[in-house]
C-alpha cells in the first residue's frame, strides 16, 4: 500500500462511522460484506445503511474505503437499471426480430437421425409419444436416434419464425422500454477487509466504536476522543470520557493499546498514569490487546489503572461491562 494512500487512510479512520463499520469485521460479524438484491432499488447493502444512516451515500462511502486500501472488492453481479426512473425492477423481453413483438412461443427443434426430418418438439408428439411426422418411428432413445437440434421460436403476432430473438427491457414501474444500449448498466460489488489493515493500526483503534455504542447503550454520555482538564491547567486526551446522564462528576477514562507482537508494552500504562494523576477521575481503565507485559501489570496495580486484557473484541466488551455494571 503507498505511502499517499496511508495519508487518506489515517484520514478515513477517524471517521466513526469507518470505526463501526470496520469492527464488525474484526469481531468476525462479517467476513464478507455481499450486497442483497431489492426488486425496486437493485443492490443494497443493508449494514452499511444502518452505519451511514442514508442510503444514497453507501456507495460511495464503500467506494471510498476501496480506493484508499481499506476494503478489498471483487464482482459479485452486473444489474441494468432503467434509464428513465433508475428503478431495478427491469424485466427482459425476448423479441420478434421482423415485427420486434414480445409475445412469441420458444419451442426445441428435434431431429430424428436416421431419416434426418427436423422438425420443431410439438410436431413430433403424436399421441403423447415422439414420433418422427415422416417415418412414423417412435423416437426412444436420445442422443442414439434423435437429437436436440436448438431452439425455433415463432412470433404469435407475425407469424414469422426465427431462431434468435432480439432483446429490449421494460421497466415494471415506470413502464418504459429500452433497449440495452440505453440502459444504465452498473457493476454490483462483495468487499472484504485488507488484512493489512490490522497490521498499520493494531486492534484498538477499531474497538473504540463498539466500546462507545455499547456505553451509550447503557445510558452513559460518551465522547471520543475525551479531553479532560487537569489541576495543571493542561488539558488530557483519552481515547474514551464517560460520565453519567444524570449530571453527577464521576467520570471514567478509557484508553486502548494493541499490538500485533503479542504482548502490549508498560508505555502505556506510564503514559496513562501521567495523565489520570494530573486530572484524578472516578475510575480510569486501559485495555490492552491481546495482553499487558507482566512489567505493565504491577504499574497498573500500583497505579490504581483498571486493566482489561483481551484477545478480540468479545473479550473486551465482556470484561468492560463487568467493570461498568
Amino acid at each position: 500500500m503507498s505511502k499517499t494512500s496511508k495519508v487518506e487512510r489515517a484520514k478515513v479512520y477517524k471517521d466513526h462511522r469507518v470505526q463501526l463499520f470496520l469492527s464488525k469485521f474484526v469481531s468476525g460479524e462479517l467476513s464478507e460484506l455481499t450486497p442483497v438484491y431489492d426488486p425496486k432499488y437493485g443492490y443494497k447493502y443493508p449494514v452499511v445503511e444502518a452505519i451511514v444512516g442514508e442510503v444514497s451515500i453507501t456507495e460511495e462511502f464503500l467506494r471510498r474505503l476501496f480506493e484508499v486500501g481499506v476494503l478489498k472488492r471483487k464482482l459479485y453481479d452486473k444489474i441494468v437499471y432503467c434509464p428513465h426512473c433508475n428503478s431495478a425492477n427491469v424485466s427482459v423481453h425476448y423479441c420478434c426480430p421482423h415485427c420486434k413483438s414480445f409475445d412469441i412461443r420458444k419451442s426445441s427443434l428435434i431431429e430424428h437421425v436416421p431419416c434426418g426430418y427436423i422438425d420443431t418438439e410439438e410436431h413430433f408428439q403424436i399421441k403423447g409419444k415422439l414420433t418422427c411426422p415422416r417415418c412414423h418411428k417412435e423416437l426412444t432413445k436420445p442422443d442414439v436416434n434423435y437429437r436436440k437440434a436448438g431452439v425455433w421460436c415463432t412470433c404469435n403476432e407475425c407469424d414469422k419464425s426465427f431462431d434468435i430473438p432480439v432483446s429490449s427491457h421494460f421497466c415494471r414501474e415506470c413502464h418504459q422500454i429500452f433497449r440495452f444500449e440505453e440502459s444504465i448498466y452498473k457493476d454490483a460489488y462483495s468487499y472484504s477487509l485488507n488484512q493489512n489493515v490490522m497490521q498499520e493500526t493494531g486492534l484498538g483503534l477499531f474497538l473504540i466504536a463498539p466500546i462507545r455504542e455499547f456505553l451509550q447503550g447503557r445510558g452513559f454520555e460518551v465522547e471520543s476522543p475525551g479531553f479532560i482538564k487537569g489541576k495543571s491547567g493542561a488539558s488530557h486526551m483519552f481515547d474514551i470520557r464517560v460520565s453519567r446522564r444524570d449530571g453527577s462528576r464521576n467520570i471514567t477514562v478509557i484508553d486502548l493499546a494493541a499490538t500485533t507482537d503479542g504482548v502490549v508494552s508498560e508505555q502505556p500504562v506510564i503514559a496513562m498514569f501521567a495523565k489520570v494523576f494530573d486530572v484524578n477521575p472516578y475510575r480510569a481503565c486501559l485495555i490492552a490487546v491481546p495482553k499487558m507485559c507482566e512489567s505493565g501489570k504491577k504499574l497498573a496495580a500500583l497505579y490504581k489503572i483498571k486493566l482489561i486484557e483481551a484477545k478480540d473484541q468479545k473479550g473486551a466488551l465482556k470484561a468492560l461491562k463487568a467493570l461498568i455494571g
